[in-house]
């Protein structure tokens, strides 16, 4: 997961009982499997004394930042929000180095074309 985050960034008052997505985001990003995939991630814990929820921040390593409200959503949402668009990051990246555009445009006739090779057989 940290592999595509350059920072996170943890925010939530201890004594607030709605931190526990908060600690369960904490412990994956602690994980040794975690900071093994990138060590150059800079996770950044804020205990607060206020009455704000607690958030979740994180920045991509394409600069993009998204914050959650860690009140509503799980620590498990959260992670696969991140996977899915780490997939998406990768994919791009993948393109560009072989010197194809970003994104890919697809013509509208190509879409309705049926897909080469496959065949469907309806049995009466």
């Amino acid at each position: 997961m940290l592999k595509f985050l350059s920072k996170v960034k943890i925010e939530f008052n201890a004594l607030d009982p709605r931190i526990a997505s908060c600690m369960e985001f904490l412990a994956q990003c602690n994980a040794r499997k975690a900071k093994e995939s990138n060590p150059a991630c800079q996770i950044q814990v804020k205990r607060r004394t206020d009455d704000e929820p607690p958030k979740i921040g994180v920045t991509f390593v394409n600069g993009v930042e998204e914050k959650f409200d860690a009140t509503s959503i799980s620590a498990q949402t959260i992670r696969n929000m991140i996977l899915e668009k780490g997939q998406l990051l990768e994919t791009e990246q993948m393109f560009r180095d072989a010197g194809e555009p970003w994104p890919v445009i697809i013509p509208e006739e190509e879409l309705h074309q049926p897909a080469p090779g496959f065949t469907i057989f309806f049995y009466f």
